[in-house]
């Protein structure tokens, strides 16, 4: 685990509004010089607190209308059974994320498509398909709000 002080949660909640921030201009932010929030940046990515950065596309500007999550419950169980199920799902591009959970069911799996028909034939086409699906479950998503860590 690595210490952190307050410039370094200042760092993290500008780098978690904008991943693609400069380090000189988080460090006008917090008070530091470009190198020394750099060496910041590079202490929390090699402390594992960094896991990288991302570029969040918008599902609907592309076309993605619909956002549903499933939940999954396998027929059957066992390592190769995870292992199938997990490989499978990747491979669908509707597919976004795909969550092994406790619970209820066994995966959550947030799928996006262009309309509900279009929904439907990924369903029915396949993640009904899948290797060891058992019952299923969809909730549409009716609206998205993004939550920052409070750090």
């Amino acid at each position: 685990m690595i210490a952190l002080d307050d410039i370094d949660r200042a760092i993290l909640r500008g780098l978690q509004h904008n991943g693609a921030a400069r380090a000189s201009d988080l460090g006008k932010k917090v008070g530091l010089s470009q190198p020394a929030t750099w060496r910041r940046i590079k202490r929390l990515e090699e402390g594992g607190v960094l896991r990288g950065r991302r570029v969040v596309l918008d599902a609907k500007k592309l076309g993605f209308d619909v956002t549903v999550f499933l939940g999954i419950k396998l027929a059957t169980k066992g390592r190769v059974a995870l292992e199938d199920f997990e490989r499978a799902a990747a491979a669908i591009p509707e597919v976004q994320l795909i969550q092994h959970v406790l619970g209820l069911y066994d995966y959550r799996l947030k799928v996006v498509a262009r309309d509900i028909s279009d929904f439907e034939r990924v369903l029915r086409r396949r993640v009904m398909t899948l290797p060891g699906v058992g019952d299923v479950e969809a909730n549409v998503l009716l609206s998205d709000e993004h939550r920052k860590l409070a750090i």
